[in-house]
């Protein structure tokens, strides 16, 4: 954004000029008075979310199995042998936090898209923190979600390293006012979290195009690891996209809501999970404020 092109701050009249949304004033005005609190669990289990989905027919990666307690580590060889890549998150968790993406095994050896190397007891060790609530948002105890692994549509091969990119699209009384698409990095080690590292690129809501981006905060135009640039990708499918965005959004109580798509190459787009809380870099890497957007629609 200009102003804040040669400083790392902005006085608190620039930041109103350009209608941007703080934190405080997202939680006041939108997340309170919006979100009831009874309604949050219909998205932070992502159990719960990929349930919602499945009912109303919107497409999420397929479930391969649950854990709920420890005592079921027992039937893990069981339930991770026939596959060869799986996804494995806290049913709980936020931020990218506790996924492992495993995109092959071998002799009881598991490997990241990264080619990193974790054995069968690595595995069992990280399933049993997820179960003891480490990444859960409330630091209770939590489900282990074990799931398909997206393979992401080629679309995105020029920018990727590794991992797999999303779409976040913030919805405002169940109508899309900004989205982007998070792309993982090396920084990220294959996770599309910005406060991870990962880089994003607005995206234009009426031609599903993209245009500029953001990475560790800072406006930027190129993917740092590749040099690509992040503007001028025509984003697949976008009506479908934005279709079962505004559909999951009319199931649950909830006005001002983060929804997160992948593009898969085979099943297009599936819903990952959704968030009651949706950061605010987004209006960085759409070069626009989201109280503008907001107070368009």
């Amino acid at each position: 954004m200009k102003t804040c092109k040669y400083r790392f701050w902005a006085w608190p009249w620039e930041l109103r000029r350009l209608a941007i949304l703080g934190i405080n004033a997202r939680n006041l005005d939108y997340l309170f008075p919006l979100n009831p609190r009874s309604s949050y669990h219909y998205v932070d289990d992502k159990i719960t979310t990929k349930q919602i989905c499945q009912e109303q027919g919107i497409p999420v990666p397929e479930l391969y199995a649950v854990i709920d307690r420890f005592g079921d580590l027992r039937k893990l060889p069981k339930i991770l042998s026939p596959k060869k890549e799986f996804v494995v998150k806290p049913a709980r968790g936020a931020g990218g936090r506790g996924v492992w993406i495993i995109s092959n095994q071998d002799n009881n050896f598991f490997y990241t898209p990264q080619d990193q190397r974790l054995t069968f007891e690595e595995m069992r060790y990280h399933i049993s923190t997820i179960l003891s609530g480490l990444y859960s948002l409330e630091g209770q105890l939590d489900r282990v979600i074990i799931e398909q692994r997206i393979v992401p549509h080629p679309v995105f091969a020029p920018l990727l390293v590794s991992g797999t990119p999303d779409i976040r699209i913030i919805l405002y009384r169940h109508r899309p006012v900004m989205a982007m698409v998070r792309l993982p990095t090396r920084a990220s080690k294959g996770r599309a979290n910005l406060h991870q590292g990962a880089v994003a690129s607005g995206i234009n809501l009426q031609t599903g195009i993209t245009c500029g981006g953001v990475y560790k905060n800072k406006v930027t135009d190129i993917h740092p690891d590749t040099g690509v640039s992040l503007s001028g990708i025509t984003i697949p499918n976008w009506d479908r996209v934005l279709e079962i965005a505004i559909q999951f959004g009319r199931v649950v109580d909830l006005q001002y809501l983060g929804i997160d798509i992948i593009l898969d190459t085979n099943h297009g787009p599936v819903i990952l999970e959704a968030n009651a809380r949706p950061g605010l870099a987004i209006q960085i890497a759409n070069g626009c404020g989201l109280i503008k957007q907001i107070g368009n629609n």
